[in-house]
């Protein structure tokens, strides 16, 4: 199973950009979305921003991946 992890951008750069989640920054390739703006939310995998995403979803994804956390699964 592949998961996508819902990040933060912080800055966008020369087809690169800077995310943040749970704290930890990196840098993930942002070629696959062109236009890709400040403050937005992506999915990242595999070192690529793969697509945006909404609050909504962000709160949905990062719910689900606690409780598999909480239940060890």
């Amino acid at each position: 199973m592949c998961l996508g992890v819902p990040a933060l951008v912080t800055d966008v750069s020369d087809g690169m950009a800077t995310v943040e989640t749970a704290g930890v920054v990196r840098q993930v390739s942002s070629l696959l979305l062109p236009g890709l703006q400040l403050g937005e939310w992506v999915l990242v995998h595999a070192g690529f921003a793969m697509q945006t995403i909404d609050q909504q979803a962000v709160t949905e994804i990062l719910t689900v991946y606690q409780g598999w956390a909480e239940s060890g699964s």
